[in-house]
């Protein structure tokens, strides 16, 4: 096997990660909140299930990129190949973004919650979250 078959292979199982985990995950996220959030606690469950697709597709997100830079960095890398993948990974980015503030409802320079903290039933029915800084 050579060198540039090994970084295909690589770009390959990075993207089936990425696929994988948008997939994996999103559906073990819709069965969670499936089963712990029924009736009244509904609306906090579409919360919760909005975090965690969030967060899924972030993950996913991040591991197409790095598919995307090995197969660019493994080829000869052309002009436009290179402004192809500058172009990808800028979309990829303000998709990134744009669910990070979704997901954390601030600005990722604002302080608030933890980075990984996952809200739980007490936060999401408004227990132990103090009140946004004016």
């Amino acid at each position: 096997m050579q060198f540039t078959d090994f970084v295909a292979l690589a770009a390959r199982l990075f993207e089936a990660a990425g696929v994988g985990v948008m997939v994996v995950w999103s559906v073990a996220a819709v069965g969670l909140v499936a089963v712990r959030y029924r009736g009244t606690r509904r609306r906090d469950g579409i919360r919760v299930l909005r975090h965690h697709l969030g967060s899924a597709i972030l993950l996913g997100l991040e591991l197409l990129v790095a598919a995307d830079i090995i197969r660019t960095v493994a080829e000869s890398p052309t002009l436009q190949q290179v402004l192809i993948l500058g172009l990808i990974v800028l979309i990829r980015t303000f998709l990134s973004f744009t669910l990070e503030v979704e997901i954390e409802g601030r600005w990722p320079w604002q302080q608030g919650r933890q980075d990984g903290e996952c809200p739980d039933a007490d936060e999401a029915q408004g227990g132990g979250r103090e009140p946004p800084p004016p």
